[in-house]
């Protein structure tokens, strides 16, 4: 069996893509693919066991049934960190994820093992990315965001601590670069990473769409309340517009755009995106969702009946709620850092397209000793 290890340079640098890419296009090989988080911060309760968020998006995205124990072996929670220093024996980490990979080789020709923030996280319990790569006896992948001199400063700098444990890189994935820089990054790319004995695998262009958050997540970042349409919180959000600023020339999209306004604003906000609907002939609503705004110090600043505009109900869009005024909502709305869940499938599927496009499997597969599809 193959083992590939996803690690990178960070977080938010885009792991959780390459990982879901590099599966789903290793299975359109003719590969039985399996996946694992051996360490996860981030849990869920799955089937009254927890389980890391990622492993239980990805049980649901490429379709295996989810088994905590071996897709999801170790949960550094809240408080393991003081206990495992206090007295480790008290946990059984190597064996628990040694156990969860022995499980999948059988049932495997390869398995993927997508790691957790930058290589050196969960050091503080013996569990960093490197040695549990070196554990595991696999090769890295590592992602790294577009550029150049950063980009190599912080590869050099995060496959250090692979290199002593002596784990071997597989090759680099450059993410998030604008579609027009890449010819350029790749040519200068190549030449130093060659250097470094580190194939580059592929440089992905930066995708916006990857970057918009639902209005679920909205909600949770601005610590809003549902007033109506609760069952819409899934719309996507490409942009934000002030209820104080709302132009028709000035809209760079008439789509999933998220209205944050004062309860004062509302109705007059309203009123301009009905009639710019008009003026642009739009079948539906613009807005993937309605945000009203507080004063930051007032748990209730308004009326219920003031929220009652047709416009709501019409187009089911979903109202929120925050104690937030217009400016902090905007602030906290803008900092969100968005990663592919569940609830977002388009990106699970742009994700899958983009490693297809931009990754030189040829290259991928012999780095892995696989022989290629003719």
């Amino acid at each position: 069996m193959k083992k590939i290890y996803v690690a990178a340079t960070g977080q938010h640098v885009g792991k959780t893509t390459s990982t879901l890419g590099l599966i789903a296009n290793l299975k359109s090989q003719g590969l039985s693919t399996g996946y694992c988080k051996p360490v996860g911060q981030k849990y869920l309760m799955h089937n009254g066991l927890i389980a890391d968020k990622d492993a239980v998006l990805f049980s649901k995205v490429i379709g295996f049934e989810m088994n905590p124990e071996w897709h999801s072996p170790v949960i550094i929670a809240r408080g393991v960190t003081k206990k495992y220093i206090e007295d480790p024996s008290q946990y059984d980490f190597n064996s628990r994820i040694l156990k969860a990979a022995s499980i999948l080789d059988q049932q495997n020709d390869v398995v993927v093992f997508e790691g957790t923030g930058h290589p050196g996280v969960g050091s503080v319990v013996d569990l960093s990315n490197a040695r549990v790569a070196k554990m595991l006896g696999a090769g890295v992948v590592m992602v790294v965001e577009g550029g150049i001199g950063r980009t190599i400063d912080k590869l050099w700098m995060s496959t250090a601590m692979f290199r002593e444990e002596k784990v071997p890189i597989l090759g680099v994935i450059v993410n998030k670069v604008k579609p027009e820089k890449i010819n350029d990054l790749k040519f200068y790319l190549e030449k130093s990473l060659k250097r470094m004995g580190l194939p580059l695998l592929g440089i992905l262009p930066y995708d916006p769409t990857l970057s918009f958050p639902i209005m679920e997540t909205v909600k949770q970042a601005i610590h809003g309340n549902v007033l109506l349409n609760g069952h819409r919180l899934n719309n996507k959000v490409e942009d934000i517009i002030a209820g104080s600023l709302i132009d028709a020339e000035e809209f760079s999209t008439h789509q999933n755009m998220l209205l944050v306004a004062s309860i004062k604003r509302l109705n007059e906000a309203i009123d301009k995106i009905e009639k710019i609907g008009k003026l642009k002939n739009l079948t539906k609503s613009p807005l993937s969702g309605v945000i009203v705004t507080g004063d930051g110090r007032h748990a209730k600043w308004y009326d219920e009946a003031d929220l009652n505009n047709p416009y709501f109900r019409k187009y089911n869009i979903p109202v929120i709620t925050t104690k937030l005024d217009t400016y902090g909502s905007v602030v906290k709305i803008s900092r969100i850092e968005v990663k592919i869940n569940t609830k977002t499938p388009w990106k699970s599927k742009r994700a899958i397209d983009l490693i297809k496009k931009h990754v030189n499997f040829d290259l991928f597969l012999k780095q892995l000793n696989i022989p290629i599809k003719s």
